[in-house]
This record gives C-alpha cells, sequence and structure tokens, in this order.
C-alpha cells in the first residue's frame, strides 16, 4: 500500500506522534460511519486504505454484516482492531462528511486530534427533521400515484396522508426500538387499514394505489443494490445477508399491508389498465418521488438536485421507450437504470456519497411495488381458498410475481453493469 496524496515521511511522523489504539480508534470508526451509512464495500475499503497510509500504517479490512475486523501494520507489530455493527441505514450527509474529512486529513488540512473531533461530530449529526420527513413521505407517496396513473386531486391527497401519518409512526417507534423491522410494519399495517377505510368509503377505483403508494416508499432499495454488488464482486456472505436484510424488510411491508386490510375487512379491487400518463407529469412526479427519497436518505441540501435532475431525465427516457417505442415495463426500466447507471458511477465519487443509495433515489419510481403487492395477495387469497382457488388467481400471481421480479432484475443489472464497467476502467 502507498500514500499517493502526501509524503510517506510525514506519514510515518504522524503515526509515530499517536497510541496504536488511537490509531485504531480512528481505522475503525471511520470505516463504521461509511460502512453503516449505506457505503458500498468497496469503497469503504478504499476510503479506510487511504486513511491508513496517511496514517503510517498498512492495513487490511474485513467487513461481515455483524463485524468489522481491521488489521494494522506499524513496522513493529501487527494490530487487531474489531467493531460491531448493524449496516441498516442510510445516510448520505454521515458519509459525504466522512468522505470529505478523510481527503482533508489525507491532504494535511487537518490534524490527527481534529480529525477524531470531526468523527466524533459526525457521529453526532441528528437525523432529517421530523417536519421535513413526514411531509416529504407524503409528497413522495403522492408522486408515486401520479406515476402510476391516479389523476383525481382527492385519491392523491388521501395517499400523501397516509404515508405522512406512516412516516409520524415510523419517527415514533425509532426512538422506542431498534428493532429494522418494526417501523416499516408498523407503517405498512396503517397503510392496509387506511386503504381499508377508503374502499368501505366507496373509493374503490383508487383503493388499491391508495393502500399500495405509501407501502412502495418503504421499499430498501440501496440494500438490494448493495447486496447485488457485493455478490457481483464474489463477495457473498455479504452480498447475501444484504440481500436476506432487504428481504425482510420487504416480507414485514407485505405481512403489514395485507394485515391492515384484512383487519379493515377489505379486500382489493381488481386491477384495471393503467391509465397512460403524460410525459410532463410523469417526468415532474418523477422529480418529487427523487426529492423525498433523498429526505430519507439524509442528502445534503446542495447536492439534492443533482439526483432529482438524473430522476427526472430516467423517466423520460423510460417514458419514450415504453410509450413512443413500445418496450415493455421491465426494458423500459433498464434503458432507465443504464442511463443512471453510468451517470451516477461517474459522478459518485466527486460528491463523496454512497452508489447504491445515490443510484437507487434517482430511480425509486421505477420500483415495481404495485406488481410486488399485488403478488403477494393473490399468494394469499391462493392460500386462503386452498383447492377451491380458480386457475385465473394463480395466474394473476405468477404474472404479477414474475413482472416484478424482472423489472428488478432489469434495474438491477441496468445499474451495475455501468458501475462495474466503469470502476475497472478507473482501476477501482
Amino acid at each position: 500500500m502507498h500514500n499517493g496524496n502526501g509524503d510517506s515521511s510525514i506519514s510515518v511522523a504522524v503515526h509515530q506522534q499517536t497510541d496504536p489504539s488511537e490509531v485504531g480508534d480512528a481505522l475503525l470508526s471511520a470505516a463504521t460511519l461509511l460502512f453503516v451509512d449505506g457505503q458500498t464495500t468497496e469503497r469503504t475499503k478504499a476510503e479506510v486504505e487511504r486513511l491508513s497510509a496517511a496514517l503510517g500504517v498498512r492495513s487490511t479490512i474485513f467487513l461481515r454484516w455483524d463485524e468489522i475486523t481491521i488489521i494494522a501494520d506499524d513496522r513493529q507489530e501487527l494490530h487487531r482492531f474489531t467493531a460491531a455493527v448493524e449496516p441498516t441505514g442510510v445516510d448520505m450527509g454521515r458519509v459525504a462528511s466522512t468522505n470529505e474529512l478523510i481527503d482533508d486529513f489525507v491532504q494535511r488540512k487537518l490534524d490527527f486530534a481534529a480529525f477524531l473531533g470531526g468523527l466524533h461530530k459526525i457521529r453526532s449529526q441528528p437525523s432529517v427533521g421530523f417536519a421535513r420527513f413526514v411531509l416529504l413521505a407524503g409528497a413522495g407517496a403522492a408522486a408515486l400515484g401520479v406515476i402510476f396513473g391516479v389523476n383525481d386531486i382527492l385519491p392523491l391527497l388521501l395517499i400523501a396522508c397516509s404515508a405522512a401519518i406512516g412516516a409520524a409512526i415510523r419517527r415514533g417507534l425509532a426512538s422506542f426500538s431498534r428493532n429494522p423491522f418494526i417501523q416499516p410494519l408498523a407503517a405498512s399495517l396503517f397503510a392496509g387499514l387506511f386503504g381499508a377505510a377508503t374502499i368501505h368509503l366507496g373509493m374503490s377505483t383508487f383503493g388499491r394505489l391508495i393502500a399500495f403508494c405509501p407501502c412502495m416508499v418503504l421499499v430498501p432499495g440501496p440494500h438490494l443494490l448493495s447486496g447485488a454488488i457485493d455478490l457481483v464482486r464474489t463477495r457473498i456472505t455479504l452480498g447475501i445477508s444484504r440481500l436476506v436484510f432487504a428481504s425482510m424488510i420487504i416480507l414485514s411491508i407485505c405481512i403489514g399491508l395485507l394485515g391492515g386490510l384484512a383487519f379493515g375487512e377489505a379486500s382489493l379491487p381488481a386491477a384495471g389498465p393503467g391509465a397512460p400518463v403524460l410525459l410532463w407529469r410523469d417526468v415532474l412526479a418523477a422529480g418529487v418521488a427523487v426529492a423525498a427519497y433523498g429526505t430519507f436518505f439524509a442528502m445534503p441540501w446542495r447536492t439534492l438536485p443533482i439526483p432529482i435532475v438524473i430522476g427526472m431525465l430516467a423517466h423520460a427516457v423510460r417514458w419514450l421507450l415504453i410509450f413512443r417505442f413500445g418496450a415493455d415495463v421491465a426494458l423500459g426500466a433498464f434503458g432507465a437504470c443504464f442511463l443512471v447507471g453510468i451517470v451516477v458511477a461517474s459522478i459518485s465519487d466527486r460528491l463523496r456519497l454512497p452508489f447504491a443509495a445515490l443510484a437507487f433515489a434517482s430511480v425509486v419510481s421505477l420500483i415495481p411495488g404495485v406488481f410486488l403487492f399485488q403478488a403477494a395477495d393473490s399468494l394469499l387469497a391462493l392460500i386462503s381458498e386452498g383447492a377451491r382457488a380458480s386457475p385465473d388467481l394463480m395466474m394473476q400471481m405468477v404474472s404479477d410475481g414474475g413482472t416484478a421480479f424482472l423489472i428488478l432484475l432489469a434495474m438491477t443489472l441496468g445499474l451495475i453493469f455501468p458501475k462495474m464497467t466503469i470502476d475497472k476502467a478507473l482501476g477501482k
């Protein structure tokens, strides 16, 4: 390992003035902030190695789902440092601040004491404000309603109201429990109950989307993408762990949603053909949805316009592929995500933001939540009816589930392929 950003003699001098335990604490703190808050595995390792070089040590970092281990060689002996972690969150503000702090230390703009103080300050950064979180959750869910064909004001307001109350519930539960599955379960349960109430009140035309849209903002996209990237890079254990975690959240959402509908004694109305959405409405709604997810991921205000523009451009590409060139929804999603993958892979390091979170925030409105929840509803109906179930029910479940899988696969490949290609070309 070498330090390409400073004199190696300066690095040795820095290390000689610090205790090995302080060096280990600094490395572990930086690695934890990056790994836990959504940075990809590859970039986490690269940043820690840069920091190690600046401290005058050679380090090897091992990342597991529940533990970070760093082996540091200070030319005299090996030191082993470990920390227990739970990489269940996404906070782009903390990731960006940590990356910038490492840059400043590597470039000798900070001494070691100031660097440690900066790490402590980043750990103490508050989460997104309650009002912003709740309002953007409602706006994002309503924007997804527009994208899926809701044209009337009343159902859009109901979607926004359900999602906003669900976001408030999530924030309230966060102060009582750190279990990552309780919040999406409770929010989706409320969405199901709220959707059941609107169905009983005669809003069956949009009852399905009133129930579904607030749940779509709960889907853990960055974990899905990071898991897929780890699998492609042959980090099998970590990749599977990320995907299992994301799948458990999706299962919690489905249980809450269907449970709420069942408690409300409501059955979802049949899915009708989607109403065509005008290009300008589709693009503007996508921008609102991206702004909402940027808020969920604590993206700094100064960088939020970037994914908004990228997401709007991606939706314009998808709209043209589907409605002008006759592509199916999976191919439309692939084309849009391929464009996003190229752009985000080129700028994420420059912006010091995690690729997975930035990319997913840009394409959140393409997530096939409607098909996924419809498949879960059909599966539940199939189980309850048993041998009396009609073949049409089975075909509906297979169709919705297959469509959701193909769209997710297309999105993942569209985002990851440019990322891997650009990283290889740049020697990362």
